[in-house]
Parts: structure tokens; sequence; C-alpha cells
């Protein structure tokens, strides 16, 4: 549909993802950048999993958690990097109204279940240091399959069907001026840019839900974590507290990882508009690798030790991820220092 003026979103069949705005011959190089990171994602998720399922002594519930979390990572970057990829390629750049509905609605739900399952998380940490002798019998099987039910089907699920519902029924229902979404997604700040409508209460709405879902997550974390450190600080030998930390530091890394890329995307300035974008980028396709990176602990890498070609895919994962950053970051300066 192109810029072609519209007067209601009826008349909208589909969007057009502007996505970096870069010379043609650097959408090649993107592109490789994009396939190289996803394989990685889809190499170090879906070998985590295997790991955990494949392996007897990873049978507890920390790696029960890490398991669902990287199917988790797995499937909210699925469902925006195909459609990135081959918008690099195309011409037209095109994605349908169903499609961009879809995709944010999928997206919602994904990053809200991630929320949910980290404090589930949190809590299991909570009660194997601050309850060790219980931590069998509180952390059960059956609490543990409801935990990560409730974060995937009950709590989040629910929450994140609220919250995308109400999501895309406020954006989609304005008025669209254009059709050209200035991001590699459907973002809903992008579109509402788009829009001919007041977008005052797409904002308040928006900004309600994330409060709501988030808040909530967050205490839970920051409690939890609050009764460890008070725990840890009360063991006696610097090698005691040193374990008990370092069964923690995998999870506040990726609880750090996440919340961080997700709050920092929306204080940017309108005036660097490539760095949501990349912001959105490593959140999306970068912050996954490096949560597999991250996960790697004592009890992974005997397990990878065990089979050598599961071991040599995760070593594979370091280095090229370094490149995308190393790249990306180049690119970012390159963009600031034109606008300068």
């Amino acid at each position: 549909m192109g810029d072609k003026e519209t007067s209601n979103h009826s008349e909208v069949t589909d969007f057009i993802l502007i996505g970096f705005q870069v010379r043609p011959e650097l959408h090649i190089l993107l592109f490789l950048l994009f396939l190289l990171v996803y394989a990685m994602v889809l190499l170090g998720n879906v070998g985590m999993m295997t790991i955990i399922m494949t392996d007897p002594r990873l049978n507890t519930p920390m790696y029960f958690f890490l398991g669902n979390l990287s199917f988790i990572d797995l499937s909210y970057s699925s469902v925006i990097a195909p459609k990135a990829m081959i918008n690099f390629w195309s011409e037209s750049k095109s994605i349908s109204f169903a499609g961009c509905v879809t995709q944010l609605f999928l997206f919602a739900l994904f990053i809200v279940t991630e929320g949910f399952l980290l404090a589930a998380m949190a809590y299991d940490r909570f009660i194997a240091i601050c309850n060790p002798l219980l931590y069998s019998v509180q952390m059960s099987t059956r609490l543990c399959i409801q935990l990560v039910a409730g974060s995937y089907f009950s709590s989040s699920y629910l929450c994140g069907w609220v919250r995308s519902i109400l999501q895309i029924s406020v954006t989609f229902s304005m008025s669209f001026c254009a059709s050209r979404v200035d991001h590699v997604y459907c973002d809903s700040k992008s579109i509402e840019k788009i829009s001919c409508s007041n977008t005052f209460m797409g904002k308040m709405v928006s900004l309600s839900l994330a409060v709501l879902i988030i808040f909530p997550t967050i205490v839970v974390i920051v409690v939890s974590y609050v009764y460890v450190v008070m725990t840890v600080l009360k063991i006696h030998s610097s090698k005691g507290r040193k374990k008990a930390f370092s069964t923690c530091s995998s999870h506040l890394g990726v609880v750090s990882l996440l919340y961080e890329s997700v709050s920092f995307v929306y204080p940017i300035p309108p005036s660097n508009p490539e760095l949501p974008k990349m912001v959105s980028v490593c959140y999306i396709l970068v912050t996954p690798v490096l949560n597999t990176l991250m996960l790697r602990n004592k009890d992974v890498k005997n397990a990878m030790k065990k089979n050598p070609m599961k071991e040599k895919c995760y070593t594979l994962n370091v280095s090229p991820c370094l490149v995308f950053l190393a790249s990306f970051m180049s690119y970012i300066s390159f963009r600031l220092s034109l606008e300068e």
C-alpha cells in the first residue's frame, strides 16, 4: 500500500516495515548477521532443552525452569526474526494487517510469560538457599509443574492474553494516515506514530498494563533476593557464601539483561530513530543467546562433556555473538556520527 494516505484503518490491508535505513547493499550484511545470531538462538536454546531433558543429573527444579526459559526465548525470537530476515531481501518489505496483529500479540504474550517464569525461578532460589533442608519437600515435582503451568496458562498467559488483546484492540482500532512502520517488526509505539487518531488513550493503556504486569514480578524477584542475600551473609565461611551466590548468579544475570534491555528502549530520545531498533534487536536476538551462555554452570558443562557435539555447538556460539555485538555497536556509532 506504500505511503498511500488512509482515512480509516479498515482501508489498510498491509504495513511496510521500513527496518534499518541503510544503503541497499548493507541489507545483505544485516541479513547474514540476523541469520547468524538466529542460528545461535536455535542451537543454544534447543541444545539447552535437549541437555536438560536427556541428562538425569539435571532432573531438578532449577533446570526444569531453565528448560522452559529456553523454550520461551526461542519462541519470541522466532516470532520476529524470520520475517525480519525475509524483509531484508524483499523489495516491498510488507506484512499483512493480520500478520502484524499476530506478531504484536504473540511477542507481548511470550515476553509477559518470561517475566512470570523469572519470578518463579527467583522463588525457587529463595527456597533453595533460605530453606535448603526442606527444598526437596517444598519444591516438589507437583509444585514445579504448577508454577510453570501458572507461568504459561493461568497467571502469565491470562495476563498476557488480556494485555495483548487490550494492546492490539487499542492500537489497531485507530485510523492510520500511512502504512510505513519505522521498525523491523510491528512495534506498538511505531504503529502509533502513523496514526491519525489521538494516541493518548493507547499510551495510557500500554503504561497501565506494563505497570500492572511488570511490577508484581519485580516485587517477587526483589523480595526473594533480599531474603537470599540476608541468608547468605549469615554464612560464616567464604566458600559457603560463594557457593550460595553462584547458584543465583546466572538467574540474576538473565533477569538484569532482560529488564535493562526492555527498559532502555523507551527513554531513548526521538532524535536517534535507529537506536531503539538496535536495542530491540539486542533483546530479541542477542539476549536469548547470552542467556544460554550465562546459564552454562558446572552441571551443564559436565553434561555437555558427555556429548562432544553439544559442547562444540555451544563453543561456536561465543565468538559469533561477540562479532555481532561489535558490528552493531559500530553501526550505532556510525549513525550517531551522521546525525551530529
